[in-house]
């Protein structure tokens, strides 16, 4: 190539020389890509002219000289046409790519609706730390110190707000920090030990109260969405989704041991710290509490549980009106369920039925020891309103179907006799 320019400029004139020189276009590399652009529609154009002007620019005795001028300008012209479409397919790829990157994200119809339930329900979720008095060894100065924190929801616009008994279980003082980040001091309005809820109450504007909407648990189906919402360690909100993948379900309160029927058993990972939060459904209606997690490995993932929103309902309104919850009571102490299982029975062995309880008061008879130190069983429980009661759990959840005040009957087996005995339920002591 260096060749035939030496060739064509040897045997053009100086006018020519000058003329060729002034001609070509020249591309700086500072042009815009719009210069560029322009550049890609001028430039055939102008190695077009340049080919016809020496072309006819040439003499005929110079015959010789313009065939080789005409090959030298065919190769200009086709270096030309190639710069013009290289640069026009970088400016067309520098656009579709600023293209892509400036297009709005495109986000599936289902996408957009777990999107718009977070940011619908988040300002309803609260976060709870759990502070209690110590006393320092050394100095003897009182401090507060966080011993567990854990996540709750607004209830209604008076302030209220639910969230687990164990979050709350032993603490001095409470915070409550909501959603926009302000925190309010809190009192304990109730709690109920047995079912793991309790309601606090702070004293908060009513235009920074968000209350869920309230749904039902009754007509849950295994399979359905659902998504549970927490603020874990006072981090910004998460949200975690899964599905319901089992239906009442049992488990034991963690501060009673007493058995907690027809929870919610999901999928959905509730992450430590999440104790407390929600657990909507797809309509972003409260379906349940989250509560507990079932972890073999001890991570945040397992078999998730949450009390169903229809118990947490009745549990809420008792303690907001009483601030506390009326259960009924049989008023006895019973043996551990594989004490009964070894004596070849089944039912509820009692071994203690205090004379100013329920039971006592209607005759049923206590475990005890003879004039020579041998072991008298008590009573046995069987059946409660014709209801077979085989273990400790049958008969909680027999009591949760009565109301105080109720006369049930109770069969029991005494000795090798089975009897009738009505016996009147009533509330416990301290909630009389």
């Amino acid at each position: 190539m260096a060749a035939l320019a030496s060739t064509f400029f040897s045997s053009t004139p100086k006018a020519s020389r000058s003329f060729a020189a002034n001609s070509i276009p020249k591309f700086p590399l500072t042009k815009s890509l719009s210069q560029l652009n322009r550049t890609n529609f001028i430039a055939p154009i102008v190695a077009s002219a340049l080919r016809d002007k020496f072309v006819r620019s040439d003499s005929d005795s110079e015959l010789e000289s313009r065939s080789g001028l005409k090959k030298i300008v065919d190769s200009l012209f086709v270096l030309c046409a190639s710069v013009a479409l290289s640069a026009s397919l970088f400016v067309a790829d520098v656009d579709s790519a600023a293209a892509f990157v400036a297009s709005p994200r495109k986000l599936q119809s289902d996408e957009l609706a777990t999107v718009r339930l977070f940011q619908e329900n988040t300002p309803s979720v609260v976060y709870i730390t759990n502070l209690a008095s110590r006393q320092d060894a050394f100095t003897l100065d009182v401090l507060e110190v966080p011993q567990g924190s854990g996540s709750g929801f607004v209830w209604d616009t008076k302030g209220h707000i639910v969230t687990n008994f164990h979050v709350i279980r032993g603490a001095s003082d409470l915070k409550v920090t909501l959603a926009d980040q302000s925190t309010y001091d809190a009192k304990v309005v109730g709690f109920d030990q047995d079912k793991d809820v309790a309601v606090l109450s702070i004293d908060a504007p009513k235009d920074k109260l968000r209350p869920l909407p309230i749904g039902v648990s009754a007509d849950l189906l295994v399979g359905q969405k659902v998504f549970a919402i927490g603020n874990p360690f006072g981090l910004d909100h998460t949200l975690t989704t899964g599905v319901i993948s089992g239906l009442r379900r049992e488990i034991s309160s963690a501060a009673t041991g007493r058995p907690i029927q027809d929870v919610i058993q999901t999928d959905a990972a509730i992450n430590p710290g999440n104790s407390g939060g929600p657990l909507l459904d797809s309509s972003g209606s409260l379906i349940g509490i989250n509560t507990a997690i079932y972890s073999p490995s001890g991570a945040s993932s397992g078999v998730g549980f949450s009390i169903p929103v229809d118990t947490v309902s009745g549990i809420v309104d008792q303690l907001v009106k009483f601030g506390k919850v009326t259960r009924p009571i049989l008023g006895i102490k019973f043996a551990p369920d594989q004490s009964v299982e070894q004596l070849g029975v089944s039912g509820v062995l009692v071994l203690d039925a205090p004379a100013n309880g329920p039971a006592g008061k209607a005759g049923l008879q206590s475990t005890k020891r003879d004039a020579y130190g041998r072991l008298v069983l008590g009573d046995i429980i069987t059946s409660v309103n014709g209801t077979k009661v085989s273990n400790g759990s049958d008969l909680y959840r027999i009591l949760d179907q009565c109301k105080v005040g109720d006369n049930v009957i109770v069969e029991v087996l005494r000795g090798d006799k089975l009897e009738k005995i009505p016996v009147l339920l009533e509330p416990k002591p301290d909630e009389s």
